[in-house]
């Protein structure tokens, strides 16, 4: 017997599981954003990089919180699925 779900057999979405990882995300990804925008600036100011410099950390902190926020995603998923048989 196969362990795989019928083609015929719809999966239906666990709504409470998915607005729990979406607010946590909300949540996590303002922090994670925020420190990312504010860390840049602090740097900047810091090592006199200008108002460019600013920007650059900025946006390399700002990538480096997206990879965050998929790790997050990605393994909220694993704990918490998101569909039921």
């Amino acid at each position: 017997m196969s362990s795989q779900p019928s083609p015929t057999r719809r999966r239906r979405i666990v709504w409470p599981t998915v607005i729990t990882v979406v607010s946590a995300a909300i949540l996590i990804g303002a922090e994670v954003f925020g420190a990312a925008f504010a860390g840049g600036w602090a740097l900047a100011g810091l090592f006199r990089l200008g108002e460019t410099g600013g920007y650059v950390l900025q946006s390399i902190f700002f990538l480096i919180g997206l990879v965050i926020m998929a790790s997050f995603i990605r393994a909220a998923r694993k704990v918490e699925p998101f569909t039921a048989s």
